[in-house]
């Protein structure tokens, strides 16, 4: 494939992230732990999981068009084709929950929404080298990249980025709204406060887990500046997680190499594509990720069907104006670089996973 310049990939990104329009589309992604029925602290075989889902990956028998996928640890999750309302994605998405909770009930497994594993430490059960080279990296700085992707689990909100507009309906104001509402969702929703049997001293232990790995792909970019620019310096500015290539083989990239570093030539390393710059873009986990559509990632995993609680509330938060509006009223004292006008400026949010998600003693 043809190599990308610094200013193509530029280009590329601050095309391809926030595609506009009026915001309609809303999905949602729900992530799983699966657990034994009567021993939630037991281990869950690959060979075990494959015959449960068996009924449903074989024959595709998911009513609401959901995406079935695993991740590193054996977490599932169900992905939601985008609906036009609200009361559609709800449907569509428990409709396929029911599916696949019958089909593990049979197995005598269950899934359960906790943003971390509150007994287990599973092991990586999926070699792809992505998965390979993703633990290679994250051990650089500790086991929370492990942690992460073997044991933590969320609800994902996907909302259009909204019109090129300065409105509210536009995305520049979405953006910023998503990010402001961003840690009132991970407090109002924690409940994973206990690791290994024991309490962690925090409500949400993943988000804990979250905010020990690396900065440059987890923390949020600049909001209040044009999302397109914040985006595309933070996207670039990243440090390579992988370079792929042979199936069979070692995907693990220099340390501490950026896409942008990369783009200007690495003498060891091939030169990157477009194809490296979506997979890398693939890679970057920040709280508000811009996919063309907004990917709200904050939020803990929820038990039973309170999932559609974090749903509502972030669609109706960004689609509703009133709604929007006083959420921007609520949050203005703490924002003082606000991209709207502001009658007075105050301290910034303490950003999701700081102290005031902490038991008090």
């Amino acid at each position: 494939m043809t190599e990308l310049t610094l200013e193509e990939a530029e280009a590329y990104v601050f095309g391809v992230c926030f595609k506009t329009g009026l915001p309609e589309r809303i999905g949602v992604e729900t992530e799983w732990l699966v657990q034994d029925r009567h021993n939630p602290g037991l281990l869950i075989s690959v060979d075990r999981l494959d015959a449960a889902l068996a009924p449903v990956e074989v024959t595709g028998a998911l009513p609401g068009g959901s995406r079935l996928t695993r991740e590193p640890g054996g977490q599932l999750e169900l992905s939601s084709p985008p609906a036009l309302s609200l009361g559609a994605c709800v449907e569509m998405m428990a409709a396929d929950l029911a599916v696949l909770r019958t089909a593990l009930e049979q197995a005598d497994l269950a899934l359960v929404g906790r943003g971390l594993d509150p007994y287990r430490e599973p092991p990586r059960v999926l070699d792809h080298p992505r998965y390979r080279a993703m633990e290679s990296f994250f051990d650089r700085e500790g086991p929370w990249g492990r942690d992460m992707m073997r044991r933590t689990a969320s609800v994902q909100i996907n909302l259009d980025s909204g019109e090129d507009s300065r409105g509210v309906g536009g995305y520049r104001s979405r953006w910023e709204l998503a990010h402001r509402i961003g840690p009132v969702l991970v407090a109002a929703f924690a409940n994973s406060p206990i690791q290994d049997g024991w309490p962690t001293g925090w409500l949400s232990s993943r988000q804990d887990v979250w905010s020990r790995m690396d900065a440059g792909r987890t923390r949020p970019p600049r909001y209040h500046c044009d999302p397109r620019v914040a985006w595309t310096r933070y996207a670039l500015d990243a440090q390579v997680m992988c370079v792929p290539g042979d199936p069979d083989g070692d995907w693990s990239a220099p340390s501490g190499l950026t896409f942008r570093a990369w783009l200007r030539g690495v003498p060891e390393l091939r030169p990157p594509t477009l194809a490296d710059l979506d997979y890398h873009l693939s890679t970057l986990f920040p709280p508000v990720r811009p996919r063309g559509w907004l990917e709200l990632r904050m939020t803990d995993a929820q038990n039973g069907d309170d999932w559609v609680v974090p749903t509502v509330l972030a669609a109706t938060l960004l689609n509703d104006t009133v709604a929007a509006d006083a959420a921007y009223a609520a949050t203005e004292p703490l924002c003082p670089d606000s991209q709207r006008p502001r009658k007075a400026a105050g301290r910034q949010p303490r950003p999701a996973g700081t102290q005031v998600l902490r038991r008090q003693p």
